[in-house]
């Protein structure tokens, strides 16, 4: 696969789906997009492009939706369906557990769905370096 499909969502409902190549990162794509997603450093220092992964698609097994993908109520490991450029080292390993992702470093290793917005980025809290 040349890449996989990444479906942000803010509140409210709206979405928006964007083809993400392999070596390229979620910001990166979304921004090729026309997609505007806040960020700062672009080394994952800040915690600014912070999202949350809702779910992501797994091959055929058990637990899937119709659609194929999992949903949980449960956090989702990031690194289920994120590698990282370079470490995210605004994020706890229990926040990255939790299925909390930096954007603008992350590179997608599955087709998922990431929660953005203001509000994802209010339940992680400030950045240790900043």
């Amino acid at each position: 696969m040349i890449g996989h499909e990444v479906t942000l969502e803010w509140p409210g409902h709206r979405r928006r789906t964007v083809t993400v190549p392999s070596q390229e990162t979620v910001l990166e794509a979304a921004s090729r997009a026309g997609v505007r997603l806040p960020y700062d450093c672009r080394s994952g220092t800040c915690i600014t492009c912070v999202g949350r992964l809702l779910s992501l698609e797994r091959e055929a097994d058990s637990g899937e939706d119709e659609d194929g993908t999992t949903d949980s109520d449960e956090p989702l490991d990031a690194a289920l369906a994120f590698d990282y450029r370079s470490p995210p080292e605004a994020l706890t390993d229990q926040e990255r557990a939790d299925g909390y992702v930096l954007l603008c470093i992350a590179t997608p290793r599955a087709d998922c769905r990431v929660r953005v917005g203001p509000m994802v980025r209010a339940e992680v809290g400030d950045s240790p370096w900043s």
